[in-house]
């Protein structure tokens, strides 16, 4: 086996230092967030979703009292913080309601909403209500019943932002509990 010479090992090192380089940008450059709801007790998580900041996230479920259907819009900022954005129902149940100096209520057909809400939840924790009350994730149009997986459950809502590295090995290979 020749050894290479030093005209031939240039071209290879700068290929390899450019590779090198482009791996470090890509590790260091913002990719976007990514959420995730685990249980509180452990666990893996139940969903993993990549977002970017500003887009929405829903949480739907039937009020446990009413019975009626409630949305959730919910928003990440940069830094991973989640924030809710609006809320909407059919009727003013048991507590639900406006919040003097949050968001604007207005009508909708049929439903009561709270817009323009942007009211910081920071990361949550969410007691899953049984079958029936379906605690649902809505998310690019796609949907994960918490509910059928971790019915009376303590789970924990928690953002983190990505490198752009992260967020292309992630779109290559999806986590095991992002919806596809």
């Amino acid at each position: 086996m020749k050894a290479l010479t030093g005209k031939r090992r240039l071209p290879l090192l700068a290929a390899a230092g450019l590779v090198v380089a482009f791996f470090f940008i890509c590790w260091r450059l913002p990719g976007g967030l990514e959420l995730s709801v685990r249980p509180v007790k452990g666990g893996p998580p139940l969903l993993v979703v990549p977002l970017q900041p500003g887009e929405r996230f829903t949480l739907h479920y039937y009020h446990s009292v009413e019975n009626a259907p409630i949305w959730e819009e919910h928003s990440l900022d940069a830094e991973g913080r989640i924030f809710i954005e609006e809320e909407r129902y059919l009727k003013f149940g048991a507590g639900m309601g406006r919040m003097p100096g949050v968001g604007r209520m207005v009508r909708r057909g049929d439903y009561e909403v709270i817009e323009d809400m942007h009211m910081p939840t920071g990361d949550f924790i969410l007691r899953v209500g049984s079958p029936g009350v379906d605690h649902t994730v809505l998310w690019r149009g796609h949907s994960k019943n918490l509910s059928a997986v971790a019915s009376h459950e303590a789970v924990q809502f928690a953002a983190r932002p990505v490198s752009l590295l992260y967020s292309l090995w992630r779109h290559l290979w999806p986590h095991p509990a992002t919806p596809l």
